[in-house]
């Protein structure tokens, strides 16, 4: 079986990791990505390198992945993915059901889009794909395999979409991952893929819960937070004659949202899902915490190349307008291009769709306006920090230097959780224990992800040291 076979099969696994295809749009502006040297801070720890991200000001994303809203039905998803006059064709997370804004969503979208396609089109057909990220790339393979000519349009300057690896030698000793990338550990399929482009995989496992002293900056271990009365209040909600929010779930079910613990728990569910407990679904809620996920230590952009071989690709060649009606389909580049087709498949995220940089005409059916209306697009930001020298796990405030096997365990817990206080970031991953590098990677969702997302370089690192402070003193 060749890497290519196991890329397109890749889709039947289901990710806990969030993206969307990437997405054309006339304004350039790309994703940031680079690791500028950062100004030392005040009292605290430096890194010697810094990576962050800002999909949700990015043009070509506008958010993370798609969420339910409250009072919204899984139909609309199935609304948006219907073919229109089997010359437009719509791939992307936000057209799947079964678990939408992941990595296996956006493949199987791909997928299934490509056999619609291929139900209305004849052998050797020109038809364009719009957007080069794994929905797209996906579509493309299927396309190929079947004699189509296809042309893939990318606005960006590189491939992937929403999957970016940021690979620079001298800053990071692995890619930084800016976008999708945890996968849950019985993804088999993708796992075996991703073993056979020879990327390393390695688990994230054992948290660490602590809270923050404000006054004094330091911290103090608590005890792990149940996901059960999550879980619990869902459940209860599922019964009700009406969608409620998860926020509205648990408070019905005598908890606060507000306490610190359940406010931390939350806080790494909205950084999973993009979304807020308060705008979160129910009847359609958010995928909650696993118990350990797996980590790629690789350039994810080969898994996309293999996937896209035999098409032509467009790079930097945003696509603002689709023109389509019994007679074919023509494309509007932003430079001012104008190319014709036979068929067209649009993997653009809802974000942009939900915007006004890629015309319709004809408009889409209401049936697919309607389904753009309901379904929301979530926010989550991520940044990476490394450091020289070795990160020291602190004692918890009161106690000490850390002995023991209370010591070993806070040392070697690789998903940090800020409880209390006013940290901007509070879910961290910590790969010094499975990688040996001193890297720490935070993410955020929702409301606090918009914030991130507007917040300068400078400002972004000062609040994810402001964030670490808890857990960590500095190097010796």
């Amino acid at each position: 079986m060749t890497r290519r076979t196991l890329l397109i099969g890749a889709g039947a696994g289901v990710l806990g990791v969030l993206l969307a295809s990437c997405t054309p749009e006339p304004a350039p502006s790309p994703t940031p990505d680079g690791s500028p040297t950062p100004k030392p801070t005040a009292g605290a720890i430096t890194p010697a390198a810094f990576a962050r991200s800002a999909w949700t000001t990015d043009p070509y994303a506008l958010g993370a992945a798609s969420f339910t809203p409250v009072g919204t039905q899984a139909s609309a998803r199935e609304a948006l993915a219907e073919p229109i006059d089997d010359r437009l064709f719509i791939a992307g997370e936000a057209t799947d059901v079964e678990a939408p804004g992941t990595i296996a969503a956006a493949l199987r979208s791909g997928d299934r889009a490509a056999d619609e396609l291929l139900r209305a089109a004849d052998t050797g057909e020109r038809v364009a794909i719009v957007g080069a990220g794994l929905a797209g790339a996906a579509a493309a393979a299927r396309l190929v395999a079947e004699g189509l000519q296809v042309t893939v349009f990318e606005a960006r300057d590189r491939v992937g979409g929403r999957v970016h690896s940021v690979v620079d030698d001298k800053a990071w000793p692995f890619p930084a991952q800016l976008g999708g990338w945890l996968l849950g550990s019985s993804d088999d399929v993708l796992l075996d893929t991703l073993n056979t482009l020879d990327i390393r995989m390695v688990p994230i496992a054992g948290a660490l819960w602590r809270s923050t002293d404000t006054d004094t900056g330091t911290g103090e271990d608590v005890e792990p937070v149940s996901i059960e009365p999550v879980q619990a209040a869902i459940a209860t909600a599922q019964q009700g004659p009406t969608d409620t929010s998860l926020e509205e779930a648990l408070t019905a079910a005598g908890a606060d949202p507000e306490e610190p613990g359940l406010a931390a728990l939350l806080a790494s569910i909205s950084a999973a899902s993009g979304a807020d407990a308060s705008d979160e679904s129910t009847w359609f809620p958010p995928r909650l915490p696993v118990d350990e996920m797996m980590a790629p230590l690789g350039d994810l952009t080969p898994a996309i190349d293999e996937l896209l071989e035999g098409a032509k690709l467009s790079l930097s060649s945003p696509v603002s307008r689709v023109a389509y009606d019994e007679a074919g389909v023509s494309l509007g580049i932003a430079s001012g291009e104008s190319l014709s087709f036979d068929r067209v498949l649009i993997t653009v995220p809802l974000g942009v769709l939900k915007g006004e940089g890629l015309e319709f005409s004809p408009a889409l059916p209401f049936g697919h306006r309607g389904a753009i209306a309901e379904l929301e697009m979530g926010r989550i930001e991520t940044v990476w920090l490394r450091f020289d020298d070795p990160l020291i796990v602190s004692a918890p405030d009161g106690e000490g230097e850390a002995e023991g096997d209370a010591a070993a365990a806070d040392s070697e817990a690789m998903l940090w959780h800020v409880v209390g206080g006013d940290a901007l970031i509070r879910t961290w991953i910590n790969l010094a224990p499975t990688t040996g590098e001193n890297i720490v990677v935070g993410i955020v969702g929702g409301e606090a992800a918009a914030t991130f997302a507007e917040m300068s370089e400078q400002k972004t690192l000062e609040a994810a040291i402001a964030s670490l402070a808890p857990f960590l003193t500095a190097p010796a």
